[in-house]
């Protein structure tokens, strides 16, 4: 059963108990930036083609407990493992070493091969800070760009994700084209995430 609220575009609008709600930007690039130099030879770049689902998403909570990720959390392993397969969509871990722990995550869509996605992108908190976000970046615009059907890249945020992302966006040649606003239900009342994930987003729910 689904419900509805009407948006008060000039004021405040109150959301019912055990929601979250979120302001989203949505940014876009049409030419590849200058790249921005980012000198990290620990890291490495592994494309993942045959993803392990408790792999993957022990990596994507260590990354995304903290900003309320939970869209790779929910549904099956096999919903999972045909979501991150499926024809145009590319997964990689970035790597401390070659073959070292995972301490990042990208992953592109190719599905419309002119307009490009880049569907997510994080890094474990150890790594904020010290250049990986900015290696990871390059490592993004050279597989996209080197491919010349590429016409558009595109990326979107929100207000749960961490407050230095849409600067880090912007800095990386991105611009801002749209905002949304994004309601569901708390991912920690259903026990997707744990209670204390994101506690700059507090849990709100009936008596």
């Amino acid at each position: 059963m689904t419900s509805s609220i009407t948006v008060d575009l000039s004021g405040y609008t109150d959301l019912p108990a055990g929601k979250v709600a979120t302001i989203v930007t949505y940014l876009e690039m049409h030419a590849r930036p200058l790249a921005r130099r980012a000198e990290r030879p620990d890291l490495s770049l592994e494309r993942i083609e045959h993803p392990d689902p408790t792999e993957y998403r022990a990596l994507f909570r260590r990354i995304g407990d903290e900003w309320l990720w939970f869209g790779r959390l929910t549904g099956s392993d096999a919903d999972l493992v045909a979501d991150l397969t499926r024809p145009g969509h590319e997964v990689y871990f970035c790597r401390k070493g070659r073959g070292g722990e995972p301490v990042g995550l990208l992953e592109l869509d190719f599905g419309d091969p002119a307009n490009v996605e880049l569907a997510y992108f994080g890094l474990v908190a150890e790594e904020i800070g010290n250049g990986a976000g900015r290696w990871l970046m390059n490592e993004a615009l050279s597989r996209v760009w080197s491919r010349p059907q590429t016409k558009r890249l595109f990326v979107h945020t929100c207000t749960a994700d961490s407050p230095q992302a849409l600067g880090f966006y912007r800095a990386s040649g991105f611009t801002p084209y749209k905002r949304a606003i994004e309601i569901a239900d708390d991912p920690r009342l259903a026990g997707v995430l744990p209670r204390e994930a994101a506690g700059h987003v507090p849990v709100i729910e009936n008596e």
